[in-house]
């Protein structure tokens, strides 16, 4: 499932459509957010690398994060940080976000700004200004791959951040202008659910065409008394829990995956979720004073009950009504009345409607009950 989220990204966006966009989110009971979003990046870094993704470039835009850590992290995983310059730009609003450090070498009490990875990085100073962030994203994304048809992709490590300075709407006009433009292959970005109204999390469900979130793998901690039980319980599953994803199709439809994962040194891996954790996870449902299933007597009690408008067949086999007769039908019945005047024709192969006067005084439509023929 984490791979199908790496796929949809690495492929991109399709003419005239939006670029997909992938909202992680955790919280403080299982805080691994920040591992399935350096998965998404190495993976995503591999595929461009290998020219297998539709973008050839990537603006990572470091807020919780400084950028001589990534610069570490890509070469633990095996990418040449040499030529990583071609390939990827860091927007720096780690080091100095509000544009304090600047101020204080202007005004002569620190004799330089400490700017760490600052070959690699380029200086944000004001992250409550979007419309410059929106830029710098994009002109640093331009300066990878150049003007024309050629896309890049764009990672947040930390969309928190960026809510502590600015408003819902205006993050929200952010990330949307970054899917509608031209050159935009795609983006992900995390964010700390638990810090935020449900307002938060919602808005940008709605922008994102891919969410994801790590829960515990067992729930039974949360506002429980921690004793022993429940401790060691943690315990066992606190490098591991569940990964839920939901996926919203072009053609409208939404589609929901969970697996397993598990955090060993610092790197995440992803597995289908075994039969234990899931037998245990339906044993710590909270108890209701309903059943949501029937037992054999009360199904077959339910069998029993007689509906409305059903023929009960009084003897006869039992029929359902469908407010229509078979030509067939219609001549097995018995003889008409006297009064009556039948009319076939035995030689069409064609349907017919008979009717049977009841009296020759009849008017039409006088019967008092038009349905008196069901079994009601």
């Amino acid at each position: 499932m984490a791979e199908s989220i790496c796929r949809a990204l690495r492929d991109g966006a399709l003419e005239g459509e939006h670029a997909p966009a992938l909202t992680i989110k955790d919280s403080i009971a299982s805080p691994f957010g920040f591992h399935v979003f350096t998965h998404v990046l190495t993976q995503l870094s591999s595929h461009i690398l290998a020219g297998k993704s539709q973008s050839r470039g990537l603006v990572l835009v470091a807020l919780s994060r400084s950028p001589s850590f990534y610069v570490d992290l890509l070469k633990r995983r095996g990418f040449d940080v040499a030529s990583s310059q071609k390939w990827i730009q860091i927007l720096d609003c780690y080091t100095d976000p509000l544009g304090w450090k600047d101020r204080l070498v202007e005004s002569g009490n620190i004799a330089h700004l400490y700017n760490e990875a600052s070959s690699r990085a380029s200086l944000c100073k004001n992250v409550k200004d979007m419309d410059k962030l929106f830029t710098s994203i994009i002109e640093l994304g331009k300066g990878l791959v150049g003007q024309g048809k050629v896309r890049f992709c764009v990672a947040i490590d930390l969309v928190s951040e960026i809510f502590r300075h600015a408003s819902i709407s205006s993050v929200a006009g952010l990330l949307s202008k970054l899917r509608s433009n031209d050159q935009l292959s795609s983006i992900f970005w995390l964010l700390h659910s638990d810090l935020h109204e449900e307002r938060v999390t919602a808005v940008l469900g709605y922008i994102s065409s891919m969410v994801a979130s790590v829960e515990p793998l067992n729930q039974s901690a949360n506002g429980l008394r921690c004793n022993s039980e429940n401790l060691s319980l943690l315990e066992r599953n606190y490098w591991k829990g569940k990964f839920h994803a939901r996926f919203k199709r072009r053609n409208g439809r939404v589609r929901v995956m969970s697996e397993e994962f598990r955090v060993e040194q610092s790197i995440i891996n992803f597995t289908p979720l075994s039969s234990e954790d899931e037998m245990i996870n339906r044993s710590l449902l909270p108890k209701v004073q309903f059943n949501l299933q029937l037992s054999e007597k009360e199904q077959i009690d339910r069998a029993k009950v007689v509906l409305p408008f059903e023929h009960q067949g009084n003897g006869k086999p039992i029929q359902i009504y469908d407010g229509r007769r078979s030509l067939a039908d219609s001549k097995n019945e018995a003889a008409p009345v006297a009064t009556g005047v039948l009319q076939t024709n035995e030689n069409s192969s064609t349907g017919e409607i008979i009717y049977l006067r009841d009296s020759d005084d009849e008017r039409p439509d006088s019967d008092e009950d038009p349905d008196d023929d069901l079994d009601i």
